[in-house]
Protein backbone atom coordinates (compact mmCIF):
# COMPACT_ATOMS: atom_id res chain seq x y z
CA UNK A 1 0.00 0.00 0.00
CA UNK A 2 1.49 3.34 -0.96
CA UNK A 3 1.42 6.54 1.07
CA UNK A 4 -1.41 8.12 -0.95
CA UNK A 5 -3.72 5.07 -0.53
CA UNK A 6 -3.13 5.12 3.24
CA UNK A 7 -4.03 8.83 3.34
CA UNK A 8 -7.26 8.14 1.41
CA UNK A 9 -8.28 5.43 3.89
CA UNK A 10 -7.54 7.66 6.91
CA UNK A 11 -9.50 10.53 5.34
CA UNK A 12 -12.43 8.18 4.59
CA UNK A 13 -12.49 6.83 8.15
CA UNK A 14 -12.33 10.31 9.69
CA UNK A 15 -15.11 11.60 7.40
CA UNK A 16 -17.40 8.71 8.32
CA UNK A 17 -16.68 9.16 12.06
CA UNK A 18 -17.49 12.86 11.80
CA UNK A 19 -20.78 12.20 9.97
CA UNK A 20 -21.80 9.55 12.52
CA UNK A 21 -20.95 11.85 15.46
CA UNK A 22 -22.89 14.83 14.02
CA UNK A 23 -25.94 12.71 13.15
CA UNK A 24 -26.05 11.09 16.64
CA UNK A 25 -25.69 14.47 18.37
CA UNK A 26 -28.56 15.93 16.34
CA UNK A 27 -30.92 12.94 16.74
CA UNK A 28 -29.95 10.53 19.56
CA UNK A 29 -32.52 7.82 18.71
CA UNK A 30 -32.13 4.01 18.34
CA UNK A 31 -33.56 4.13 14.80
CA UNK A 32 -30.89 6.66 13.86
CA UNK A 33 -28.30 4.27 15.29
CA UNK A 34 -29.51 1.54 12.90
CA UNK A 35 -29.27 3.90 9.93
CA UNK A 36 -25.80 5.05 11.05
CA UNK A 37 -24.61 1.42 10.92
CA UNK A 38 -25.39 1.46 7.19
CA UNK A 39 -23.87 4.91 6.64
CA UNK A 40 -20.28 3.73 6.05
CA UNK A 41 -21.54 1.31 3.36
CA UNK A 42 -23.62 4.05 1.71
CA UNK A 43 -20.73 6.50 1.90
CA UNK A 44 -18.20 4.11 0.36
CA UNK A 45 -20.75 2.94 -2.24
CA UNK A 46 -21.49 6.53 -3.25
CA UNK A 47 -17.79 7.26 -3.73
CA UNK A 48 -17.43 4.20 -5.97
CA UNK A 49 -20.05 5.41 -8.48
CA UNK A 50 -19.52 9.19 -8.66
CA UNK A 51 -20.95 9.64 -12.15
CA UNK A 52 -24.16 7.76 -11.29
CA UNK A 53 -24.74 10.02 -8.26
CA UNK A 54 -24.34 13.20 -10.34
CA UNK A 55 -26.53 11.79 -13.11
CA UNK A 56 -29.33 10.85 -10.68
CA UNK A 57 -29.27 14.36 -9.21
CA UNK A 58 -29.57 15.89 -12.70
CA UNK A 59 -32.43 13.54 -13.63
CA UNK A 60 -34.44 14.20 -10.46
CA UNK A 61 -33.86 17.98 -10.70
CA UNK A 62 -34.70 18.30 -14.39
CA UNK A 63 -37.40 15.65 -14.91
CA UNK A 64 -38.99 16.34 -11.47
CA UNK A 65 -39.48 12.59 -10.97
CA UNK A 66 -40.59 13.14 -7.36
CA UNK A 67 -43.37 15.47 -8.56
CA UNK A 68 -44.55 13.12 -11.32
CA UNK A 69 -44.64 10.29 -8.74
CA UNK A 70 -45.84 12.07 -5.55
CA UNK A 71 -45.19 8.95 -3.41
CA UNK A 72 -41.48 9.87 -3.64
CA UNK A 73 -42.01 13.51 -2.60
CA UNK A 74 -41.65 13.09 1.20
CA UNK A 75 -38.30 11.28 0.78
CA UNK A 76 -36.53 14.53 -0.21
CA UNK A 77 -34.53 12.64 -2.84
CA UNK A 78 -33.19 15.71 -4.75
CA UNK A 79 -31.85 17.15 -1.48
CA UNK A 80 -30.12 13.87 -0.55
CA UNK A 81 -28.70 13.52 -4.06
CA UNK A 82 -27.44 17.14 -4.00
CA UNK A 83 -25.54 16.45 -0.76
CA UNK A 84 -24.17 13.18 -2.15
CA UNK A 85 -23.18 14.82 -5.46
CA UNK A 86 -21.26 17.64 -3.76
CA UNK A 87 -19.54 15.15 -1.43
CA UNK A 88 -18.50 12.96 -4.35
CA UNK A 89 -17.29 15.93 -6.40
CA UNK A 90 -15.20 17.37 -3.56
CA UNK A 91 -13.84 13.95 -2.58
CA UNK A 92 -12.63 12.97 -6.04
CA UNK A 93 -11.22 16.41 -6.93
CA UNK A 94 -9.49 17.22 -3.64
CA UNK A 95 -8.61 13.85 -2.09
CA UNK A 96 -8.41 10.98 -4.60
CA UNK A 97 -7.55 13.32 -7.53
CA UNK A 98 -9.42 10.88 -9.82
CA UNK A 99 -11.31 13.79 -11.35
CA UNK A 100 -9.04 16.30 -13.00
CA UNK A 101 -10.78 19.61 -13.75
CA UNK A 102 -10.07 21.06 -17.20
CA UNK A 103 -11.24 24.17 -19.04
CA UNK A 104 -12.52 25.06 -22.51
CA UNK A 105 -13.70 28.17 -24.43
CA UNK A 106 -17.34 27.09 -23.87
CA UNK A 107 -16.80 27.01 -20.09
CA UNK A 108 -15.20 30.48 -20.25
CA UNK A 109 -18.32 31.86 -21.98
CA UNK A 110 -20.50 30.06 -19.43
CA UNK A 111 -18.47 31.50 -16.52
CA UNK A 112 -18.78 35.05 -17.91
CA UNK A 113 -22.56 34.60 -18.35
CA UNK A 114 -22.85 33.17 -14.81
CA UNK A 115 -20.93 36.19 -13.45
CA UNK A 116 -23.27 38.60 -15.29
CA UNK A 117 -26.34 36.77 -13.91
CA UNK A 118 -24.83 36.97 -10.40
CA UNK A 119 -24.21 40.70 -10.77
CA UNK A 120 -27.77 41.08 -12.09
CA UNK A 121 -29.12 39.34 -8.97
CA UNK A 122 -27.38 41.88 -6.71
CA UNK A 123 -28.78 44.77 -8.76
CA UNK A 124 -32.21 43.20 -9.49
CA UNK A 125 -35.42 45.24 -9.30
CA UNK A 126 -36.89 42.60 -6.96
CA UNK A 127 -33.77 41.28 -5.23
CA UNK A 128 -35.51 38.76 -2.98
CA UNK A 129 -37.15 36.96 -5.94
CA UNK A 130 -33.86 36.97 -7.87
CA UNK A 131 -31.91 35.70 -4.86
CA UNK A 132 -34.41 32.90 -4.16
CA UNK A 133 -34.16 31.60 -7.73
CA UNK A 134 -30.39 32.09 -7.78
CA UNK A 135 -29.68 30.16 -4.56
CA UNK A 136 -32.49 27.61 -5.06
CA UNK A 137 -31.89 26.72 -8.71
CA UNK A 138 -29.24 28.61 -10.67
CA UNK A 139 -26.25 28.00 -8.37
CA UNK A 140 -26.99 24.25 -8.48
CA UNK A 141 -27.17 24.42 -12.28
CA UNK A 142 -23.80 26.20 -12.40
CA UNK A 143 -22.02 23.73 -10.10
CA UNK A 144 -23.58 20.65 -11.70
CA UNK A 145 -22.73 21.81 -15.23
CA UNK A 146 -19.06 21.67 -14.25
CA UNK A 147 -19.58 18.39 -12.37
CA UNK A 148 -21.17 16.67 -15.39
CA UNK A 149 -18.54 18.06 -17.78
CA UNK A 150 -15.66 16.86 -15.61
CA UNK A 151 -17.17 13.54 -14.53
CA UNK A 152 -18.34 12.32 -17.96
CA UNK A 153 -14.95 10.87 -18.88
CA UNK A 154 -15.37 7.38 -20.31
CA UNK A 155 -17.42 5.86 -23.14
CA UNK A 156 -19.54 3.98 -20.56
CA UNK A 157 -20.46 7.30 -18.90
CA UNK A 158 -21.83 8.72 -22.17
CA UNK A 159 -23.71 5.47 -22.81
CA UNK A 160 -25.23 5.44 -19.30
CA UNK A 161 -26.25 9.11 -19.56
CA UNK A 162 -28.05 8.56 -22.89
CA UNK A 163 -29.95 5.52 -21.58
CA UNK A 164 -30.94 7.06 -18.24
CA UNK A 165 -32.15 10.29 -19.88
CA UNK A 166 -34.39 8.21 -22.18
CA UNK A 167 -35.67 6.05 -19.26
CA UNK A 168 -36.56 9.21 -17.28
CA UNK A 169 -38.27 10.63 -20.38
CA UNK A 170 -40.32 7.44 -20.80
CA UNK A 171 -41.45 7.64 -17.15
CA UNK A 172 -42.63 11.26 -17.56
CA UNK A 173 -44.26 10.51 -20.94
CA UNK A 174 -46.27 7.61 -19.43
CA UNK A 175 -47.58 9.85 -16.61
CA UNK A 176 -48.47 12.57 -19.15
CA UNK A 177 -50.33 10.15 -21.43
CA UNK A 178 -52.14 8.62 -18.43
CA UNK A 179 -53.22 12.12 -17.30
CA UNK A 180 -54.44 12.88 -20.82
CA UNK A 181 -56.43 9.63 -21.03
CA UNK A 182 -58.02 10.23 -17.61
CA UNK A 183 -58.57 13.98 -18.03
CA UNK A 184 -56.32 14.84 -15.05
CA UNK A 185 -54.88 18.38 -14.76
CA UNK A 186 -55.80 19.43 -18.30
CA UNK A 187 -55.30 23.13 -19.12
CA UNK A 188 -57.89 24.74 -21.41
CA UNK A 189 -59.65 21.37 -21.52
CA UNK A 190 -57.18 19.69 -23.88
CA UNK A 191 -53.54 20.43 -22.90
CA UNK A 192 -51.88 17.86 -20.65
CA UNK A 193 -49.88 18.72 -17.50
CA UNK A 194 -48.36 16.83 -14.55
CA UNK A 195 -48.60 17.74 -10.86
CA UNK A 196 -50.55 20.95 -11.45
CA UNK A 197 -52.31 20.50 -8.10
CA UNK A 198 -48.96 20.54 -6.23
CA UNK A 199 -47.64 23.49 -8.29
CA UNK A 200 -45.06 21.32 -10.02
CA UNK A 201 -42.71 22.72 -12.70
CA UNK A 202 -44.44 20.21 -14.99
CA UNK A 203 -47.81 21.86 -14.29
CA UNK A 204 -47.38 24.15 -17.30
CA UNK A 205 -47.88 22.42 -20.68
CA UNK A 206 -45.06 24.45 -22.28
CA UNK A 207 -42.57 23.49 -19.55
CA UNK A 208 -43.72 19.86 -19.73
CA UNK A 209 -43.16 19.81 -23.50
CA UNK A 210 -39.62 21.07 -22.92
CA UNK A 211 -38.91 18.26 -20.44
CA UNK A 212 -40.28 15.69 -22.93
CA UNK A 213 -38.48 17.16 -25.94
CA UNK A 214 -35.02 16.87 -24.34
CA UNK A 215 -34.91 13.03 -24.11
CA UNK A 216 -36.44 12.80 -27.60
CA UNK A 217 -33.06 13.69 -29.13
CA UNK A 218 -31.42 10.88 -27.14
CA UNK A 219 -34.14 8.33 -28.03
CA UNK A 220 -33.81 9.05 -31.77
CA UNK A 221 -30.01 8.96 -31.48
CA UNK A 222 -30.11 5.51 -29.84
CA UNK A 223 -32.23 4.24 -32.75
CA UNK A 224 -29.96 5.78 -35.39
CA UNK A 225 -26.53 4.84 -33.94
CA UNK A 226 -25.01 1.65 -35.39
CA UNK A 227 -23.67 -1.09 -33.05
CA UNK A 228 -25.22 0.62 -30.02
CA UNK A 229 -26.43 -2.59 -28.34
CA UNK A 230 -29.86 -4.19 -27.98
CA UNK A 231 -30.87 -2.54 -24.69
CA UNK A 232 -30.08 0.98 -25.94
CA UNK A 233 -31.80 0.34 -29.29
CA UNK A 234 -34.90 -1.05 -27.52
CA UNK A 235 -35.07 1.98 -25.20
CA UNK A 236 -34.92 4.28 -28.24
CA UNK A 237 -37.66 2.35 -30.09
CA UNK A 238 -39.94 2.41 -27.02
CA UNK A 239 -39.07 5.98 -25.99
CA UNK A 240 -39.38 7.88 -29.29
CA UNK A 241 -43.11 7.20 -29.99
CA UNK A 242 -44.07 7.67 -26.31
CA UNK A 243 -42.21 10.99 -26.06
CA UNK A 244 -43.61 12.10 -29.41
CA UNK A 245 -47.19 11.32 -28.32
CA UNK A 246 -46.74 13.09 -24.98
CA UNK A 247 -45.36 16.26 -26.64
CA UNK A 248 -48.36 16.21 -29.00
CA UNK A 249 -50.63 16.01 -25.95
CA UNK A 250 -49.16 19.25 -24.52
CA UNK A 251 -50.20 21.08 -27.75
CA UNK A 252 -47.17 23.32 -27.26
CA UNK A 253 -45.89 25.16 -30.32
CA UNK A 254 -42.38 25.29 -28.86
CA UNK A 255 -42.44 21.56 -28.14
CA UNK A 256 -43.68 20.86 -31.65
CA UNK A 257 -40.89 22.98 -33.17
CA UNK A 258 -38.38 21.16 -30.97
CA UNK A 259 -39.53 17.71 -32.11
CA UNK A 260 -39.40 18.83 -35.76
CA UNK A 261 -35.87 20.18 -35.18
CA UNK A 262 -34.68 16.84 -33.73
CA UNK A 263 -35.94 14.93 -36.77
CA UNK A 264 -34.58 17.64 -39.09
CA UNK A 265 -31.02 17.35 -37.70
CA UNK A 266 -30.97 13.56 -38.17
CA UNK A 267 -32.70 13.80 -41.57
CA UNK A 268 -30.43 16.56 -42.90
CA UNK A 269 -27.32 14.52 -42.10
CA UNK A 270 -28.66 11.37 -43.79
CA UNK A 271 -30.78 12.46 -46.79
CA UNK A 272 -28.42 13.26 -49.67
CA UNK A 273 -30.95 15.20 -51.80
CA UNK A 274 -31.73 18.47 -50.02
CA UNK A 275 -34.78 19.02 -52.28
CA UNK A 276 -36.18 15.72 -50.99
CA UNK A 277 -35.25 16.69 -47.42
CA UNK A 278 -37.12 20.03 -47.56
CA UNK A 279 -40.11 18.42 -49.33
CA UNK A 280 -40.41 15.76 -46.62
CA UNK A 281 -39.89 18.43 -43.95
CA UNK A 282 -42.68 20.65 -45.29
CA UNK A 283 -45.23 17.82 -45.51
CA UNK A 284 -44.20 16.49 -42.05
CA UNK A 285 -44.63 19.94 -40.49
CA UNK A 286 -48.21 20.20 -41.81
CA UNK A 287 -49.03 16.66 -40.63
CA UNK A 288 -47.59 17.38 -37.16
CA UNK A 289 -49.58 20.59 -36.82
CA UNK A 290 -52.77 18.67 -37.66
CA UNK A 291 -51.87 15.83 -35.26
CA UNK A 292 -51.05 18.17 -32.37
CA UNK A 293 -54.53 19.68 -32.52
CA UNK A 294 -53.27 23.21 -31.87
CA UNK A 295 -56.36 24.46 -33.76
CA UNK A 296 -58.47 22.98 -30.93
CA UNK A 297 -56.70 24.98 -28.22
CA UNK A 298 -58.80 27.45 -26.28
CA UNK A 299 -55.96 29.98 -26.59
CA UNK A 300 -54.29 30.21 -29.94
CA UNK A 301 -56.87 28.07 -31.72
CA UNK A 302 -58.49 28.42 -35.14
CA UNK A 303 -61.63 29.89 -33.54
CA UNK A 304 -59.83 33.19 -32.83
CA UNK A 305 -59.83 35.81 -35.55
CA UNK A 306 -56.67 37.49 -36.89
CA UNK A 307 -53.55 37.05 -34.78
CA UNK A 308 -54.69 34.65 -32.07
CA UNK A 309 -54.74 35.49 -28.38
CA UNK A 310 -51.75 33.28 -27.57
CA UNK A 311 -49.56 34.84 -30.30
CA UNK A 312 -50.65 38.39 -29.39
CA UNK A 313 -49.86 37.71 -25.72
CA UNK A 314 -46.35 36.69 -26.74
CA UNK A 315 -45.86 39.86 -28.79
CA UNK A 316 -46.89 42.00 -25.79
CA UNK A 317 -44.49 40.00 -23.57
CA UNK A 318 -41.62 40.46 -26.04
CA UNK A 319 -42.32 44.18 -26.22
CA UNK A 320 -42.14 44.28 -22.41
CA UNK A 321 -38.81 42.40 -22.52
CA UNK A 322 -37.41 44.92 -24.99
CA UNK A 323 -38.55 47.76 -22.72
CA UNK A 324 -36.81 46.17 -19.71
CA UNK A 325 -33.55 45.82 -21.66
CA UNK A 326 -33.70 49.46 -22.84
CA UNK A 327 -34.29 50.61 -19.26
CA UNK A 328 -31.42 48.49 -17.86
CA UNK A 329 -29.12 47.60 -20.81
CA UNK A 330 -26.14 46.28 -18.81
CA UNK A 331 -27.80 44.13 -16.13
CA UNK A 332 -31.46 43.70 -17.11
CA UNK A 333 -34.16 43.56 -14.44
CA UNK A 334 -32.57 40.52 -12.75
CA UNK A 335 -33.02 36.75 -12.61
CA UNK A 336 -36.67 35.60 -12.55
CA UNK A 337 -37.79 39.25 -12.50
CA UNK A 338 -39.56 39.45 -15.87
CA UNK A 339 -42.92 38.25 -14.52
CA UNK A 340 -42.81 40.67 -11.58
CA UNK A 341 -41.96 43.65 -13.81
CA UNK A 342 -44.38 42.88 -16.62
CA UNK A 343 -46.94 45.48 -15.50
CA UNK A 344 -44.40 48.34 -15.69
CA UNK A 345 -43.15 47.59 -19.21
CA UNK A 346 -45.98 45.95 -21.15
CA UNK A 347 -47.88 48.09 -23.67
CA UNK A 348 -51.02 46.05 -22.94
CA UNK A 349 -52.31 45.30 -19.44
CA UNK A 350 -55.08 42.70 -19.13
CA UNK A 351 -55.11 42.55 -15.34
CA UNK A 352 -52.36 39.94 -14.81
CA UNK A 353 -48.64 39.46 -15.30
CA UNK A 354 -47.38 37.04 -17.98
CA UNK A 355 -44.32 34.87 -18.65
CA UNK A 356 -42.00 35.91 -21.49
CA UNK A 357 -42.35 32.65 -23.50
CA UNK A 358 -39.03 33.13 -25.29
CA UNK A 359 -35.51 32.13 -24.31
CA UNK A 360 -33.96 35.01 -26.23
CA UNK A 361 -36.26 37.74 -24.92
CA UNK A 362 -36.09 36.22 -21.42
CA UNK A 363 -32.28 36.46 -21.35
CA UNK A 364 -32.47 39.97 -22.86
CA UNK A 365 -34.94 41.20 -20.22
CA UNK A 366 -33.21 39.62 -17.21
CA UNK A 367 -29.51 40.15 -18.13
CA UNK A 368 -29.64 43.07 -20.59
CA UNK A 369 -27.96 43.44 -23.98
CA UNK A 370 -24.57 42.48 -22.52
CA UNK A 371 -25.96 39.23 -21.10
CA UNK A 372 -27.67 38.34 -24.38
CA UNK A 373 -24.43 38.94 -26.32
CA UNK A 374 -22.49 36.58 -24.02
CA UNK A 375 -25.35 34.04 -24.12
CA UNK A 376 -25.33 34.02 -27.96
CA UNK A 377 -21.51 33.67 -27.91
CA UNK A 378 -21.91 30.60 -25.68
CA UNK A 379 -24.49 29.11 -28.07
CA UNK A 380 -22.26 29.66 -31.14
CA UNK A 381 -19.28 28.04 -29.37
CA UNK A 382 -21.44 25.06 -28.34
CA UNK A 383 -22.80 24.52 -31.86
CA UNK A 384 -19.29 24.69 -33.35
CA UNK A 385 -17.87 22.29 -30.75
CA UNK A 386 -20.77 19.80 -31.07
CA UNK A 387 -20.51 19.77 -34.88
CA UNK A 388 -16.71 19.46 -34.86
CA UNK A 389 -16.76 16.61 -32.30
CA UNK A 390 -19.38 14.65 -34.25
CA UNK A 391 -17.41 15.03 -37.50
CA UNK A 392 -14.24 13.76 -35.83
CA UNK A 393 -16.06 10.81 -34.21
CA UNK A 394 -17.61 9.81 -37.55
CA UNK A 395 -14.25 10.18 -39.35
CA UNK A 396 -13.05 7.09 -37.44
CA UNK A 397 -13.64 3.72 -39.14
CA UNK A 398 -15.52 2.23 -36.17
CA UNK A 399 -16.76 5.03 -33.87
CA UNK A 400 -17.28 4.24 -30.18
CA UNK A 401 -21.12 3.68 -30.09
CA UNK A 402 -21.79 5.23 -26.67
CA UNK A 403 -19.92 8.46 -27.43
CA UNK A 404 -21.29 8.53 -31.00
CA UNK A 405 -24.89 8.30 -29.72
CA UNK A 406 -24.36 11.01 -27.09
CA UNK A 407 -22.60 13.26 -29.63
CA UNK A 408 -25.51 13.01 -32.12
CA UNK A 409 -28.04 13.56 -29.34
CA UNK A 410 -26.39 16.69 -27.92
CA UNK A 411 -26.17 18.31 -31.38
CA UNK A 412 -29.85 17.51 -32.17
CA UNK A 413 -30.89 18.49 -28.63
CA UNK A 414 -29.01 21.78 -28.84
CA UNK A 415 -30.61 22.73 -32.18
CA UNK A 416 -34.06 21.69 -30.88
CA UNK A 417 -33.59 23.71 -27.67
CA UNK A 418 -32.57 26.80 -29.65
CA UNK A 419 -35.43 26.56 -32.15
CA UNK A 420 -38.09 25.78 -29.54
CA UNK A 421 -36.58 28.62 -27.49
CA UNK A 422 -38.54 31.01 -29.72
CA UNK A 423 -41.64 29.98 -27.74
CA UNK A 424 -40.22 28.39 -24.56
CA UNK A 425 -38.35 30.13 -21.73
CA UNK A 426 -35.21 28.08 -21.09
CA UNK A 427 -32.31 30.48 -20.63
CA UNK A 428 -32.03 29.67 -16.93
CA UNK A 429 -33.34 26.07 -16.79
CA UNK A 430 -31.57 22.70 -16.80
CA UNK A 431 -31.69 21.48 -20.46
CA UNK A 432 -29.32 23.99 -22.03
CA UNK A 433 -26.79 23.55 -19.22
CA UNK A 434 -26.90 19.73 -19.30
CA UNK A 435 -26.31 19.95 -23.06
CA UNK A 436 -23.45 22.43 -22.44
CA UNK A 437 -21.81 19.99 -20.04
CA UNK A 438 -22.18 17.07 -22.45
CA UNK A 439 -20.91 19.10 -25.45
CA UNK A 440 -17.81 20.05 -23.43
CA UNK A 441 -17.36 16.44 -22.20
CA UNK A 442 -17.68 15.00 -25.74
CA UNK A 443 -15.18 17.59 -27.01
CA UNK A 444 -12.72 16.69 -24.25
CA UNK A 445 -13.13 12.95 -24.94
CA UNK A 446 -12.50 13.50 -28.66
CA UNK A 447 -9.38 15.60 -27.99
CA UNK A 448 -8.08 12.95 -25.56
CA UNK A 449 -8.95 9.78 -27.49
CA UNK A 450 -8.87 10.92 -31.13
CA UNK A 451 -5.89 13.30 -31.19
CA UNK A 452 -4.91 12.33 -34.77
CA UNK A 453 -8.34 12.96 -36.32
CA UNK A 454 -8.06 16.76 -36.64
CA UNK A 455 -9.34 18.12 -39.94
Amino acid sequence: MNFRDRNHQIATALSICLLVFVAWKLIPHPAVGAVLCLLPLLFVGTLQVPFLVILLFIIFSFFRIHEAFPQLYPLRIPLLLAAAALTVLGWHILITRKIRPYWSPELTALAVFFALVTLGVLLAVNRSVAMTTFTGVYVKIGIMTLAVAWMTREAKDFSLASKMIVVAGIAIALVALSNKANGIGLVEGTRVTIGRDIRSNLGDPNDLSLVLMFPMAFAVSLIMTPKIGKLAKTLGIIGAPLLFSAVMATQSRGGLLGIMAVFAVFGYRRIKSKVLFFSIGGVSALVLLALAGIDDRASGGASEEGIDESAMGRIYAWQAAWGMALARPLTGVGLDNFYHNYYFYSPHWDGKNHAVHSTWFGVLAETGFLGLAVFITLIVLLLKSATRSLQRIEAVTTPEPGVHAASQAVLAGLVATLISGTFLTQGFTWPLYILTALVVAVGHWVNTHLPNSHH
